[in-house]
């Protein structure tokens, strides 16, 4: 056999070669000593690879991490507050304006209706601050039918006067708890209902 099988010798080393191909490589390998050489060749270039110790390659996740910290890191800007949720935080900050300012304006009158009933102001500032819807109120009702009278209807008008400071501040007192209890029991259904959502996408 003239023709050499060198293209054939890596397939028939590795035992790849099969029927008629691989008994045309054995009959010429019989019959020519240049193919006989190249094969054993390449049975010591085989051996060579097999002694020399493999490199201690990475794992795929090592390698890719060590990547990662090669490359330049993008600092991701901090999320930003829409205005929804902003304006959401504003909401006890309001309420509790609103409340300070109603209650000063209310403890305000409330000192200057005690210091008239009591007489410390002039008459000038009492008439100021008196109005006209005053004498017909419950005290001057009862006064006129005699129910009242001297140290009674004084300290009875005295009593409504603190009344009718009082209870509207006791009002506002309450509307603002019930406001701020509202607002907490919407935000704690909020934040219980986010993580839910979390859990369930996952």
């Amino acid at each position: 056999m003239s023709n050499h099988v060198i293209e054939w010798l890596n397939a028939y080393f590795d035992g790849e070669l099969q029927g008629y191909r691989l008994h045309q490589v054995e009959a010429h390998l019989a019959g020519c000593e240049a193919c006989r050489a190249e094969l054993e060749s390449l049975g010591k270039l085989s051996g060579l690879l097999h002694e020399v110790p493999l490199p201690d390659f990475p794992s795929p996740e090592r390698f890719a991490s060590q990547i990662n910290l090669l490359l330049p890191q993008k600092r991701t800007p901090p999320p930003r507050r829409s205005l929804f949720e902003v304006g959401w935080w504003m909401i006890p900050v309001g309420i509790m304006a609103v409340w300070v300012f109603v209650s000063t304006a209310l403890l305000l009158s409330n000192v200057v209706s005690v210091a008239d009933s009591f007489g410390l102001l002039g008459t000038t500032t009492s008439s100021w601050i008196s109005s006209p819807a005053e004498t017909a109120d419950l005290t001057a009702v009862l006064g006129g039918f005699g129910v009242l009278g001297g140290d009674s209807l004084q300290w009875a008008e005295r009593t409504e006067s603190l009344t009718r400071s009082m209870v509207p501040q006791f009002v506002l007192q309450v509307s603002v708890a019930v406001l701020y209890l509202a607002w907490f029991a919407t935000w704690l259904a909020r934040h219980t209902r986010q993580p839910r959502e979390g859990l369930i996408e996952g």
